[in-house]
């Protein structure tokens, strides 16, 4: 046992300086103390220090791998279902991971402590183009020449690697969930839930195939979805004003402009690596066109335009008429590069706000330009070929060269005199997201989900959808609304094969009787078998056969956005769920799964399933360094989190914090927006945690004595102890509430306040006295431990949530005192509280009383400044009252001790007259309405060697309450 004095000292500083109190110790008798021996300290085995790194194993077991099954098993209420964003199975962990998996873990655990059998089954997304690639490289590795059926195989082979080692991470952190059954993407039986997506979406007419422009990626060689685009804000092109020459006016221009010669329209574009893809000029037939003199050369511009043209070309600019642009409709040109004519057309998107307001127009690379010739009946033209370099039929010349550099420098040459200003410029433009080099728009046969038939009833599903952040709703409506179509084809290997059939004219065949077969096929020998198979033939239904067509395979395979966005799917059989629900409860992910994830689950569940996969969506923001930088290789800020589970090199600077500090640290974020992390960051969260630990030190040391049968009612405590289990009530209340909305951050500031203000500088402070000096089994020390044993139960499982290896090792350390022992504190139920605490009256008393106590606490700040006490227990405090007052009607229905307790003094004295001795200290103040004389003096007293209360006759003297003590 420790000495008096240690102990003395150790719970001033555990309950006070370590929670945001202070107080000034006394000092040590010089000579041993006879009564050290007579003091109830707190004794427990609980370390003040975690020592996290090396002792959170112990306790992990018990809270995952033991507890995810026994929930399920035993939990009495309905099931709770958190979804997993499959996160992409490449690469190391990072601080943005621990911070997805740690929130959704929280959410589960709650769930769990509230009795909910909670489902949570880990998933990775294992398809695509970084896998791929990784196969690629061992081609130039080693000079190999691959077929897809090699690529596929070591492609699966990375990607089951990499689901081991994030495996390995993410459960390190003592997240809970079905790790003996991850889903993977890669598995036959998601690969044939997904096709069976398709076919429901190809029978309810949402499937189509089509030569039109789409994202494409030169340096992936495939097409993408706009949700794997990122914008370049800083892309530099090369703009260019060029002339096209008409070569025959329209019938209301022939007259009237006939006595112009070589009249020209002139266009603007920043991308001229797509003249050669010319196919018309668009103009809006309601907007005013001038001709314009400019020099030598006669135009056709927009009237909006002609003051910016001036500016931008420095040249005078005189018009010589006015006509609608209606009237143009019908004019031809010669295509500046080709002996060939090409008309004038009228588009809705053409504009005057840029540009020279005629449009130069290449149905094969733009959306408008394809939409506005469809009308037209011209057909797209693309002489691009996979890898972003022109093919023969871009003119002699380009073949070979790469559109985006030396082919557009070729077109820029080729064009000569044609161009009459050249200027570099500036512009947002779409990236390829995975490899950040530059996409086009590039007219390719490609397989679509339509998406504009699905949208409307989408938008309006999200109207039932909890949202956190609300604003959420705004983002995600706006991604679902800007989509018309969604390419669901990519021309990889790696990946989910479109089960398409082509015949010898290049018609595809996709229907719901084919692909029905199909999937039989690739049910029994896996998927790789669209690959590994050499005849045709096999995947041909019968009903196709003796047609006159020879069918081969489409090799396109699905966006990976299609592959996780179908993971809903496997959540039809979970036991006992109302249909009537969301598949899921909750999907939890950063905020760019607006246009990813999120998204693409939606209009996959709304068009097989009519309803929404979620009933609540999550966002959270990125995780960024100290200086509130993304963090990056190249700029060498990444920390992952092992950093601060192990430490760095250098344990001293960068010591072991172990999990739960990183569990803490996510759970104080404001998650919904970005979050920073960083070493002093988490130091001063493993501060934050080290006060939990140092209170929960304290409740478990002054219950080392206590069992259930000593446990007092509550119509027999003191008037402190029913006030604390009040506030007790509101606490649990806060945090139950907080923990609901998903605001994890107020929950840490509940407990954060409550340990610091409620329990460290009121309750402990007050029970003190109780719990080391009265006799064991008395009942005033009992009534303070049935309170003590009610907070730690509701603390110890309010922080377990977030710090689930400290909790458990607190409950490891108490959960013999109760009544139903547990072997995880997650077994043991959520917080609970009686109406009876409820007690306002009393609050609003003790409201009072505390306000009295930081009046009183002020006036003893002054008499120590001034020193004239060294602690408040040396002082005599003397309140001046009105006897009429209810202020006076207040304190006077409290004990003395218990006063003295509160105020941590020596004696309180109530005085009714006006004669007042002159103290040490004076503060006059109002409270409640009601005046107060505060007046501090030295104490008259001497200080009882046993409980140090300044209540002795004499030094060497015990009290008259110690002295009781020691003859019983």
């Amino acid at each position: 046992m420790l000495s008096l004095r240690s102990w003395r000292v150790a719970s001033r500083l555990n309950t006070r300086t370590f929670v945001n109190s202070s107080v000034c110790l006394a000092k040590a008798p010089k000579a041993p103390n006879p009564y050290t021996n007579t003091i109830l300290l707190p004794k427990t085995n609980f370390p003040l220090r975690a020592d996290a790194a090396k002792r959170e194993h112990l306790f992990r077991d018990r809270c995952t791998k033991d507890l995810y099954p026994w929930q399920l098993k035993n939990n009495p209420k309905d099931s709770f279902i958190l979804h997993d964003g499959p996160p992409y199975a490449n690469g190391n962990v990072h601080c943005g991971h621990a911070l997805n998996k740690i929130l959704k873990d929280i959410v589960n655990r709650y769930k769990v402590l509230q009795g909910h059998k909670v489902f949570y089954r880990p998933g990775w997304d294992c398809h695509g183009l970084p896998i791929e690639l990784k196969a690629l490289e061992h081609i130039r590795r080693k000079g190999d020449d691959l077929s897809p059926v090699d690529i596929r195989k070591i492609a699966k082979a990375k990607a089951l690697s990499e689901v081991d080692k994030q495996m390995t991470a993410f459960k390190s952190w003592g997240v809970m969930g079905d790790w003996d059954k991850p889903y993977l993407t890669l598995n036959s039986g998601y690969e044939i839930r997904q096709l069976r997506v398709l076919i429901d979406m190809i029978k309810n007419g949402y499937i189509y195939r089509q030569l039109k422009p789409v994202y494409w990626s030169p340096s992936s060689k495939s097409a993408l979805a706009e949700s794997e685009l990122e914008y370049n804000e800083a892309h530099i092109s090369q703009s260019i004003h060029v002339r096209f020459a008409l070569t025959n006016l329209s019938t209301q221009l022939k007259q009237k402009w006939s006595q112009y010669k070589d009249i020209n329209a002139l266009i603007w574009t920043t991308t001229p690596w797509t003249i050669p893809s010319n196919k018309a000029i668009s103009v809006h037939p309601e907007l005013n066109y001038s001709l314009v003199k400019i020099e030598n050369d006669t135009f056709i511009v927009a009237s909006d335009r002609v003051d910016a043209l001036q500016t931008e070309l420095k040249k005078e600019i005189v018009v010589l008429d006015q006509v609608a642009g209606q009237e143009l409709l019908g004019c031809e040109y010669k295509h500046p590069l080709f002996d060939e004519k090409m008309p004038i057309i009228g588009a809705q998107h053409v504009t005057a706000e840029s540009g020279t307001g005629l449009v130069h127009t290449a149905p094969g690379h733009g959306m408008e330009d394809y939409e506005a010739c469809l009308a037209h009946g011209i057909k797209p033209f693309s002489p691009v070929d996979d890898g972003g370099k022109f093919t023969k039929e871009a003119g002699e010349g380009l073949e070979g060269k790469e559109a985006f550099t030396d082919g557009t420098e070729a077109v820029i040459q080729m064009l000569g005199p044609s161009i009459i200003l050249q200027q570099a410029y500036s512009h947002k433009y779409p990236y390829d997201w995975r490899t950040k080099k530059p996409v086009m728009l590039r007219a390719t046969a490609q397989w679509f989900a339509n998406v504009e038939n699905l949208q409307k009833e989408a938008v309006d599903s999200l109207k039932k959808v909890r949202m956190v952040p609300e604003v959420s709703i705004r983002r995600l409506e706006q991604f679902t609304l800007s989509r018309k179509e969604w390419c669901i084809s990519r021309q990889r290997s790696w990946g989910v094969p479109i089960p398409a059939l082509y015949d010898q004219d290049g018609q595809a065949l996709l229907t719901e009787t084919s692909v029905e077969y199909i999937i039989k096929i690739l049910q029994e020998r896996g998927t790789d078998a669209w690959w590994e198979e050499t005849d045709d033939n096999v995947f041909v239904a019968p009903e196709y056969r003796n047609q006159g067509k020879n069918y081969t395979r489409g090799y396109d395979t699905m966006d990976v956005w299609f592959d996780s966005g179908t993971s809903w799917t496997m959540l039809n059989n979970i036991p006992d769920r109302d249909p009537a629900k969301p598949v899921a409860d909750v999907y939890l992910e950063g905020s760019d799964q607006h246009r990813g994830w999120f998204q693409s689950s939606l209009l996959t569940s709304i068009a097989v399933a009519g309803k929404t996969p979620y009933g609540s969506l999550i966002t959270h923001g990125f995780a960024l360094d100290e200086q509130g930088q993304k963090m990056s290789k190249s700029i060498g800020n990444t920390l992952e989190p092992t950093f601060f589970i192990q430490g760095g090199k250098d344990k001293k600077k960068n010591p072991a914090y172990g999990t739960d500090v990183l569990r803490y640290w996510v759970a104080n974020c404001e998650y919904t927006r970005d979050v920073t992390i960083g070493p002093s960051i988490i130091g001063i969260v493993s501060e934050s945690l080290r006060k939990i630990r140092t209170t929960a030190r304290f409740l478990l040391g002054n219950l080392h004595d206590f069992k259930e049968e000593n446990y007092i009612e509550y119509d027999k405590l003191q008037e402190v102890d029913k006030y604390m289990l009040h506030e007790l009530y509101k606490y649990n209340d806060r945090v139950t509430g907080a923990y609901n909305d998903f605001a994890f951050n107020k929950v840490v500031q509940n407990i954060q306040n409550f340990t610091n203000s409620t329990l460290s500088s009121f309750y402990f402070d007050t029970i003190k006295d109780r719990l080391y000096n009265e006799p064991a089994s008395s009942e005033s020390r009992r009534m303070a431990q049935t309170v003590l044993y009610e907070v730690l139960k509701s603390y110890t499982t309010s922080v377990a949530p977030f710090v689930c290896h400290t909790a458990e090792e607190i409950y490891e350390n108490y959960k013999a005192i109760t009544p139903n022992p547990e072997s995880s504190i997650f077994k043991a139920g959520w917080v609970v509280s009686h109406d009876k605490w409820n007690n306002e009256a009393l609050n609003q008393k003790w409201s009072v009383l505390l306000e009295l106590k930081g009046e009183i606490n002020q006036a003893l700040e002054s008499a120590r400044q001034e020193k004239h006490i060294r602690s408040s227990q040396e002082a005599e405090v003397s309140l001046y009252l009105n006897k009429e007052s209810s202020m006076n009607k207040l304190v006077e229905s409290m004990p003395d001790t218990e006063l003295a307790s509160l105020f941590m003094t020596g004696q309180v004295n109530i005085v009714h007259d006006n004669n007042y001795i002159q103290g040490d200290s004076e503060k006059d103040s109002e409270i409640q309405g009601d005046k107060v004389k505060i007046v501090v003096s030295k104490s008259k007293l001497c200080k009882c060697p046993r409980c140090w209360n300044y209540h002795s006759a004499s030094d060497d003297s015990l009290c008259g309450r110690c002295s009781t003590v020691l003859l019983k």
